[in-house]
């Protein structure tokens, strides 16, 4: 912990350096053509071109080296340290940095971009230190984080984002479901039922409270229903879970023909054995996902006795925001669902005793990616490693 604050706390250094180098080139870089401007006009009794054109072709070269010097070490500096400029502010800094004015626009927007992240990394490190001693995320049983369709756990590239690393700095224990990316509701559950006696009886934590992404929700209400390991099993919360399924893969499932649907099966199961699963079987999560499959599911899956069951579901507000493919699939949802996350719509979110709907105020709002922090990005509205924070302080002050 002490190794990953240092390293985080040099990279904060290393953009606010670049921040200030930008700036002081902008305000030198002013200052340096008024300084030319006052000499080739003679103001203040100093030579024009004309009179001293050797003096002011060196000034010039001078101060040109030394604004090139100032910028490209500020651009590089921030191009390297900052996680929050994303491809397509880095795109706009190269194409626009050749067009004279736009280049200086774009330059302000991204000392802007950077010094926002540096300010709300900064302010999250002073809130995580001064309640660091109530540990206020050390729950009475470790957080099990179950993924979704598609995704595998890495160590090296985490699905949930910087969630995990922000429950343990405020006390939680994290384990991973590590089961396969794709395989039918029954499957799944039945990896995950293994994962969560092998960590019962590794750790000898007794239970676990649950959190689980996407189609990881369906997965674990099927574990704790037929599997045999709701007495190992706390709390299950969903997130963007779609109980009721999806409606639009009724219908995009209606209109690809099966040829075609197997050969893309084929594709990805054969890639996805090379990078861990065992036996995956594209085709079956994915129906299992339609609104028929999990009409079907919810009459014989019930809620098992003495497990708190809790949801939350949150909504995209435009397309443009939704990140690939999201921004793809929102207005198909859309038409179908309603309002949704860019896969699920709103009605499919809600499961349990408590339900909680999140907005973020403006035209963005929160996508499926958002909720487990894929993109990494922070954004006005809603701060998804605080949100986990309080759900899992939620967990602790129930007692779990």
């Amino acid at each position: 912990m002490k190794k990953s604050k240092a390293s985080e706390d040099k990279r904060l250094q290393s953009c606010r350096k670049g921040c200030r180098l930008l700036r002081l080139f902008l305000i030198s870089s002013i200052a340096a053509v008024g300084y030319l401007a006052v000499g080739c006009l003679g103001i203040f009794g100093l030579p024009t071109f004309r009179e001293a054109p050797v003096r002011w072709l060196v000034h010039t070269l001078i101060i040109i080296l030394i604004e090139a010097i100032i910028f490209w070490i500020g651009i590089i500096r921030i191009y390297i340290s900052s996680k929050q400029l994303g491809m397509r502010w880095r795109v706009l800094g190269i194409v626009c940095g050749w067009i004279p004015f736009v280049n200086l626009v774009v330059l302000i927007q991204l000392i802007n971009v950077v010094q926002a992240e540096i300010d709300t990394e900064i302010r999250k490190q002073q809130v995580n230190h001064e309640r660091i001693d109530a540990q206020i995320c050390k729950t009475k049983y470790p957080i099990l984080m179950v993924h979704g369709v598609f995704f595998r756990d890495y160590e090296y590239l985490n699905y949930w984002g910087r969630i995990p690393s922000e429950l343990e700095k405020n006390g939680a224990t994290i384990f991973y479901g590590n089961h396969n990316s794709a395989s039918a509701v029954e499957e799944s559950a039945g990896e995950l039922a293994q994962r969560i006696r092998q960590i019962v009886k590794e750790t000898g934590c007794e239970k676990v409270n649950i959190i689980a992404h996407s189609k990881g929700g369906l997965d674990c209400r099927q574990a704790l229903a037929k599997e045999g390991v709701a007495p190992y099993v706390a709390s299950l919360t969903t997130v963007n879970t779609p109980h009721r399924g999806c409606e639009f893969a009724d219908y995009l499932l209606s209109k690809i023909p099966q040829k075609q649907q197997e050969l893309l099966a084929k594709g990805y199961n054969s890639a996805m054995e090379k990078l861990g699963d065992v036996n995956p079987d594209f085709l079956a999560a994915v129906y299992d996902l339609t609104a028929k499959a999990c009409a079907e599911r919810n009459k014989i899956v019930q809620d098992v006795e003495g497990v708190y069951y809790q949801s939350v579901g949150s909504k995209l507000n435009r397309a443009m925001d939704g990140r690939f493919p999201l921004n793809f699939t929102y207005q198909l949802v859309n038409y179908f669902d309603g309002y949704n996350d860019g896969l699920v719509g709103e009605h499919s979110f809600p499961w349990g005793e408590h339900y909680e709907f999140l907005t973020a105020k403006g035209n963005r709002g929160i996508s499926h990616g958002d909720m487990i922090d894929l993109n990494r990005e922070n954004f006005t509205g809603f701060d998804v490693r605080e949100f986990y924070v309080q759900l899992v302080y939620g967990l602790k002050q129930k007692g779990f």
